[in-house]
């Protein structure tokens, strides 16, 4: 189990998904969809910015009780 390595797919994720939002935004040009971004993807990619660094942390934590453990 690797941590960092599920941070970082689910950053991946979620550029994949802020890509596909600036592609739709192209076409939806209205004030829902305007209070879409800020509610929901604005907070979506600061949460995960943040948790993936939390994950990397927890991964170096993770992978030190290990190695003190053996």
């Amino acid at each position: 189990m690797n941590i960092g390595n599920d941070g970082r797919t689910i950053s991946a994720a979620t550029k994949e998904l802020s890509r596909k939002w600036e592609e739709t935004k192209a076409s939806w040009r209205d004030a829902k969809s305007q209070e879409f971004e800020l509610k929901y993807m604005a907070e979506l990619t600061g949460s995960v910015d943040r948790a993936v660094e939390v994950l990397d942390q927890l991964d170096k934590v993770v992978s030190k009780i290990r190695s003190d453990c053996e």
